[in-house]
């Protein structure tokens, strides 16, 4: 049969992701990306430590990095981004910095980290002060703190649910409800961390819910990587994604409503033992 018509497969355009060993949300990540664009993923070695800031510091070695994106090379992608919020924040904002310069070094490409990109997006909102929901304990949640208090972003309320594991698993519920928690204090905008936390559904429901932005870990960093490309990500009443959103505020789009923790039904979430604690500062 002849086929010729089709014409072949359409252009691509890469990103290249490096994420670590633990990353479990590739799909999400492909929601943002635009058909034109296609991510390329490679993942750092595996080592037997919890999510702590020992983690964070073993997956963002200059090495590694080095290692990750040399793999990537032979694809071409026009960008990399290391898919990672505490990885890229526990050096502050100058290792975050030598972290890109690592990156591009090894690939001579530009290149973005998560807490990078979260800094940029702020920037891009006008937001000054922000609320933070994470996923981590209490000493990794206090280095995001310092990390965005060091770019003068005041943090107005935080929520942190004490996992060191399996944090994928957590239900968009738990998400929703830490975040109601979280934002309090004149809050501009509300940030949740980590790219294992899923959160792509929940960001257009919390902004109808709390009117002001909601930024997350994966978003800002397909956000921020497609910008470099001049393309735009894909996200539907997302104010960071949407500037009609940002002109007319938030608008609930046709799915139901987040009813409040007390009222859900049963849902697959965390075995007892995997929840460490919460707490709110």
């Amino acid at each position: 049969m002849d086929v010729t018509f089709l014409g072949g497969p359409r252009p691509q355009r890469g990103v290249g992701v490096v994420a670590p060993f633990d990353f479990a949300l590739d799909r999400e990540l492909w929601r943002w990306v635009p058909d034109e664009v296609s991510l390329h993923l490679t993942r750092t070695p595996y080592v037997p430590v919890e999510v702590s800031l020992d983690l964070a510091r073993l997956v963002s070695e200059h090495e590694t990095l080095h290692d990750a994106v040399r793999t990537l090379t032979a694809i071409a992608p026009e960008v990399v981004a290391y898919a990672c919020t505490s990885g890229s924040f526990v050096g502050g904002i100058a290792g975050e910095r030598a972290m890109c310069g690592a990156m591009t070094h090894a690939g001579a490409l530009p290149s973005v980290t998560t807490s990078g990109a979260l800094l940029e997006a702020l920037a891009e909102l006008d937001v000054r002060r922000v609320a933070l929901v994470t996923p981590y304990t209490v000493s990794v949640t206090r280095a995001l703190e310092e990390y965005v208090a060091e770019a003068g972003v005041a943090v107005t309320g935080c929520a942190y649910m004490g996992l060191t594991r399996h944090i994928w698993k957590v239900p968009y519920r738990d998400v929703a409800e830490m975040a109601r928690r979280a934002v309090d204090g004149g809050a501009e905008a509300l940030f949740i961390s980590c790219t294992n936390l899923p959160t792509y559904d929940v960001i257009p429901q919390l902004e109808a819910e709390l009117r002001i932005p909601v930024i997350s870990a994966n978003q800002v960093t397909m956000w921020a990587a497609l910008r470099r490309l001049g393309t735009r990500a894909v996200g539907p009443y997302q104010a960071l994604i949407d500037p009609e959103a940002r002109r007319t505020g938030p608008v609930l789009p046709d799915m139901p409503a987040l009813p409040d923790a007390q009222a859900l039904p049963d849902l697959p979430g965390l075995p007892d033992e995997e929840q460490q604690q919460e707490g709110w500062t």
